[in-house]
């Protein structure tokens, strides 16, 4: 039977380079001999790339309340979950997520104001028993992610419905990140995500190594 695989996750407020990061540490661990899977929220399944749509760029979208908004990535974690990742860990899959709950504790509880006990609640139902090994926090003046941002829509990018939201609503998510680092200080580890990129790639590697699991830096 194989060892079970490890859980890692990245979170982080838009254009904080989750996307640069996580690739990084694929290169990085299957050099080392690692079998890794990488997916995202939402998404990652036919149906979770269907609700991303919906939530993320769909017009019909954009009269979307909050509660709505909540199940939606909740819908689509649940099958995410269950499709994907349970049977990759139970191979001894290295598993990495771009996003995954902590995204809707932040976003949709802190962010969107929606009671924190029901944003839990909502996210134990969808995750089980699946809760992430690792979680990176890449953190980024919010300032700075929105220059990012802007840049990316001024070179033509379309951004998305939740891009598109105010410099308040990112100053709440930003908050919200920082707070679920106090909370979860054995789960999570904060990073500086303005650092040079081949930095933060190193410091995320020495703190995936620290897990154990057969996962080296060498």
């Amino acid at each position: 039977m194989s060892e079970r695989g490890v859980f890692i996750t990245f979170e982080g407020s838009e254009g904080c380079g989750k996307t640069t990061q996580i690739d990084l540490l694929r290169v990085s661990l299957e050099a080392a001999g690692r079998r890794v899977l990488l997916t995202r929220e939402p998404g990652g399944t036919v149906i979770g790339e269907k609700v991303r749509h919906l939530l993320q760029h769909d017009a019909d979208g954009e009269g979307m309340f909050p509660a709505t908004e909540l199940l939606l990535f909740a819908a689509s974690r649940a099958q995410l979950v269950r499709e994907v990742i349970l049977p990759a860990l139970a191979e001894g899959t290295v598993v990495i997520s771009d996003r995954f709950m902590d995204s809707t504790t932040v976003y949709q509880g802190v962010a969107r104001e929606i009671a924190a006990d029901s944003v839990a609640m909502i996210n134990q139902f969808a995750v089980g028993s699946c809760v992430p090994d690792l979680t990176f926090v890449l953190d980024l003046e919010s300032c700075t992610a929105l220059g990012r941002i802007r840049a990316r829509s001024s070179a033509g990018e379309a951004l998305d419905r939740i891009e598109r939201e105010s410099s308040e609503f990112f100053e709440r998510v930003r908050a919200g990140y920082l707070d679920l680092v106090k909370r979860e200080p054995t789960r999570t580890r904060l990073l500086d995500a303005s650092l040079p990129r081949e930095t933060l790639a190193a410091k995320i590697l020495n703190h995936v190594s620290d897990l154990g699991h057969g996962i080296s830096t060498i």
